[in-house]
């Protein structure tokens, strides 16, 4: 595998021109923010996509204050809602002859209770994995026809510790936030390598990579919790010893997704101790994510829950 260059060497300086690419970020917030801003200033076309118009115009403005020739614009999607990611989809298909980059990192942490997507899917794994599952399939026309085109899957350091249990997908018999944002942080990364062994078996030309922010500030903890928790408490009183900047936390998408080092397969994540903080480099895949016949089961479930097929949308 080809080695990033030596710690701490790699940031956004090192971006190359984006000029000419079209970039779907999904998150308006924290490190989606961060990752949309730093590429419309490369100068990509980005599209950032969220279920909060409000909000998704307010960071759109932002934006364009701070880069002037940004190039960007919000699209409306809740990855919550399967109508609503194939509702995005087609229009991305109407408007948009191609996609060169399709950054996963749009999701939710810690919500305190169980809760359900419009689909009755567990609200983490419906909106952080079944809906990027679906939303890639449904990009993957346009993805085909991109220069150079990339999927990226933001994980987690939270997928090392995830276990994905087949008997209670949906965590209707046991739910407990943390293992239920770790299972779907962890499906996020299987999904990401197998996606990348089925593009390089069926010719697809996609590259498929994973990236992790380390401990890293964002709105996810702000955004998933509403009532009380131990976790948010945590983070609220020693966030600033603990997390790094959202900046630095984008760093290893931002590698994934633009830098010619990037290997599809692989996982990127900080170079500090326990991939907590610091510059892109490779990250350790844990076992639980390497197991090709837990891919394939997971990829045959997600298939049937979300009603979508690869192979068939891959080949439109």
């Amino acid at each position: 595998m080809k080695d990033i260059k030596k710690k701490g060497s790699w940031t956004i300086s090192d971006i190359p021109s984006q000029r000419g690419r079209l970039i779907v970020v999904t998150g308006t917030g924290g490190l989606g923010y961060v990752t949309a801003l730093t590429l419309a200033r490369a100068g990509a076309e980005v599209i950032l996509a969220g279920r909060n118009k409000s909000k998704g115009e307010a960071a759109i403005e932002k934006i364009q204050a701070n880069v002037t020739s940004a190039n960007i614009h919000f699209e409306e999607l809740n990855l919550a809602d399967l109508a609503s990611i194939e509702a995005f989809a087609k229009r991305m298909r109407s408007k948009h002859q191609r996609l060169d980059v399709l950054i996963n990192n749009a999701a939710v942490m810690m919500i305190p209770h169980r809760q359900v997507t419009k689909d009755s899917f567990e609200l983490h794994f419906g909106t952080n994995y079944l809906g990027h599952f679906a939303l890639t399939a449904h990009l993957m026309p346009l993805l085909r026809k991109g220069r150079n085109p990339r999927v990226v899957n933001v994980c987690a350091l939270a997928a090392s510790s995830g276990v994905i249990n087949f008997d209670d997908l949906q965590s209707e018999h046991q739910y407990k936030p943390m293992p239920v944002y770790g299972q779907s942080k962890l499906a996020n990364l299987i999904f990401s390598l197998e996606l990348h062994r089925r593009s390089v078996a069926e010719k697809w030309g996609v590259m498929s990579i994973a990236a992790h922010p380390g401990l890293s500030r964002s709105d996810l903890v702000d955004n998933g919790t509403r009532e009380k928790s131990k976790a948010p408490l945590v983070f609220r009183l020693f966030g600033s010893i603990m997390l790094q900047s959202a900046e630095q936390g984008a760093l290893p998408t931002l590698f994934a997704s633009t830098s010619s080092e990037a290997v599809s397969g692989q996982y990127y994540g900080p170079d500090g101790t326990n991939e907590r903080r610091g510059f892109p480099a490779s990250a350790k895949i844990p076992l639980n994510a390497k197991d090709v016949n837990t891919a394939k089961r997971l990829w045959e479930a997600s298939k049937q829950l979300t009603n979508v097929d690869f192979d068939m949308i891959a080949s439109m």
